[in-house]
């Protein structure tokens, strides 16, 4: 951080500006900088701090305040979504202990960290559910930690009776029991990097290039509403915490008022034609 070592009551706006612009230029000739969503996240921790430490009269004023953030592209231009097919290729490809996390996270939509936690008793095969209690953070096996869900992360998926019978014949076949994980390789929990090391080589085999294992809960995503679920039904199912962040990242997925105006005009003219054809066929009869 440009400011680290500056006396909080020293540091000015243009430290925060010189820190946010620093953050969007490449580290190295060959890199980038740092995504629009990661800068904000990061600038959000700091102006949080800064607004406390105004509260607690530490500082007068908040340096943070009004900085410029660089500009997130639209969501609409900024998601990617694999078709059916290419989950199904996925799914035909990948390694046979593999399949449930690719799964999990297509017709379920959990999160890397989320499908990495999933233990077998998480799992009801009765009810048709997958409860989310935990996910895993740290990106390795000496740093990986198992953790309670993001905050309103935390809630019961009502799983599809394919994805159900998918994960009950990986549980006959690996020989799993209670307490154990749902994916693991060779007896062993999954972390952040390998599950990644495995999605890049499946991606890579599948000729999916660009795609990566949080597209998957996208298209989870998009396939809810395109069966015409609300967005508090698509919020719940997500784990997050406000309807206003599942509009924030698809309401461009959701039919506008055109589209709906379209298909009911459609629909009756397709009634009255129907209708129009049925007379015919009568009067000639």
């Amino acid at each position: 951080m440009t400011f680290a070592d500056v006396p909080m009551r020293q540091i000015r706006p243009s430290h925060v500006q010189q820190w946010i612009k620093a953050m969007s230029r490449p580290a190295s000739s060959r890199g980038s900088g740092l995504a629009p969503s990661t800068i904000r996240t990061r600038y959000n921790y700091v102006h949080i701090c800064m607004r406390a430490a105004v509260l607690d009269r530490v500082i007068k004023a908040d340096p943070t305040a009004g900085a410029a953030l660089p500009r997130r592209r639209k969501a609409a231009a900024a998601m990617t979504i694999p078709t059916a097919e290419e989950v199904g290729i996925a799914l035909d490809l990948a390694p046979t202990w593999f399949q449930p996390f690719v799964a999990v996270c297509a017709f379920a939509g959990l999160r890397l960290g989320e499908a990495v936690g999933l233990r077998l008793d998480d799992v009801d095969f009765l009810r048709r559910t997958i409860s989310v209690r935990h996910q895993v953070q740290g990106e390795s096996n000496a740093t990986a930690e198992l953790v309670a869900p993001k905050f309103g992360s935390e809630r019961v998926i009502y799983a599809p009776a394919e994805l159900i019978e998918l994960l009950s014949e990986h549980v006959r076949g690996a020989g799993a029991g209670p307490g154990d994980w749902l994916v693991s390789s060779d007896g062993r929990p999954l972390n952040r990097n390998s599950a990644g090391h495995q999605w890049r080589q499946l991606r890579q085999a599948a000729g999916l290039d660009g795609y990566t294992l949080h597209d998957l809960r996208h298209f989870y995503a998009s396939g809810l509403i395109a069966a015409g679920c609300d967005v508090v039904t698509v919020q719940r199912a997500l784990g997050h915490s406000s309807a206003t962040i599942t509009l924030g990242v698809y309401s461009h997925l959701w039919p506008t008022a055109e589209d709906r105006t379209r298909a009911a005009a459609g629909g009756l003219m397709a009634a009255a034609l129907d209708a129009r054809a049925d007379s015919v066929r009568t009067s000639g009869s």
